[in-house]
């Protein structure tokens, strides 16, 4: 008995429809294994951040007092040299001022 070409094509898509079909689904399986081990990944990881997330918060307050501590010396340092340089000027300025010169 012979085939037609038309039975002979329906029967291989329908062998290569069952051998997607069944690597889909061992694929499928696959990702939801390894999205299992990417949760408890980042299970751990989030475990780890809070344990050191104490540590952060400190080393973050005690760079911004730092931080203050620097900015009022800048400030102070920055005003005292002003002042040392005003103070040349307004002299420059009396000098000139008491020897008639504008």
């Amino acid at each position: 008995m012979m085939m037609d070409v038309n039975a002979f094509l329906t029967i291989l898509l329908l062998i290569a429809g069952v051998v997607l079909l069944v690597v889909l689904i061992v694929l499928g399986i696959r990702c939801i294994s390894i999205l299992n081990k990417v949760d408890r990944l980042v299970d751990d990881v989030n475990a780890k951040m809070e344990s050191v997330n104490g540590v952060i918060s400190t080393i973050d307050k005690i760079t911004d007092g730092v931080s203050m501590v620097t900015d009022s010396i800048v400030t102070n340092a920055v005003g005292l040299i002003s002042k040392v340089f005003s103070k040349k000027k307004k002299k420059y300025k009396e000098e000139d001022y008491w020897y008639g010169k504008k």
